[in-house]
């Protein structure tokens, strides 16, 4: 198998930010990396561009960083309550799930750009209370979003006539 090491000028996910030096195989490297400008092959001209894409690399990363903590105040301060409802028991019915939380936040803020997966939540809600969820908007940048759910617990109806108990009979066929 062969490997090649290439100067990345593109952030590539699972495979660096541009001004890495990263291997890779020469396929991957000649077929897409290349073709579609997002790496330099390791050449004595090249490595004199990386202080070029260093710096351009640290001012997109000042940039995302910016933004992100001006989401994340602004998450901070929101506050959102979510109304479930519940059975004759007192349980509820559904949850709150880490998509309600994201749709709720992208409505509230009108952020088009958060993504999906920002929302942390190892499981649905599905307790009555306060609750506090992580929302990850950057490696470096945590929001702290503060999540209120109520139950509404149907009014029982109690009768003074006890319903009749429904006594169901299967009927068992058996063939040879």
């Amino acid at each position: 198998m062969a490997f090649t090491e290439v100067i990345l000028t593109a952030n590539i996910p699972k495979l660096g930010a541009e001004a890495d030096i990263v291997k890779v195989r020469r396929g991957f490297a000649r077929n897409f990396l290349y073709p579609q400008g997002k790496a330099l092959e390791i050449t004595a001209g090249s490595l004199r561009q990386i202080n070029h894409l260093k710096a351009k690399r640290a001012e997109r990363e000042a940039r995302e960083v910016t933004a992100a903590e001006e989401i994340a105040s602004k998450i901070n301060k929101l506050s959102i309550s979510f109304t479930l409802d519940a059975g004759a028991t007192g349980k509820a019915f559904g949850s709150v799930t880490a998509k309600d939380i994201h749709d709720r936040i992208v409505a509230d803020l009108k952020l088009e750009d958060l993504p999906k997966h920002a929302v942390v939540l190892e499981k649905a809600i599905k307790e009555s209370g306060d609750h506090t969820v992580a929302v990850k908007l950057h490696p470096d940048v945590t929001a702290n979003l503060k999540i209120e759910v109520k139950v509404n617990a149907p009014a029982v109806e109690e009768s003074t006539e006890a319903a009749p108990e429904k006594k169901y009979r299967r009927k068992v066929t058996t063939e040879a």
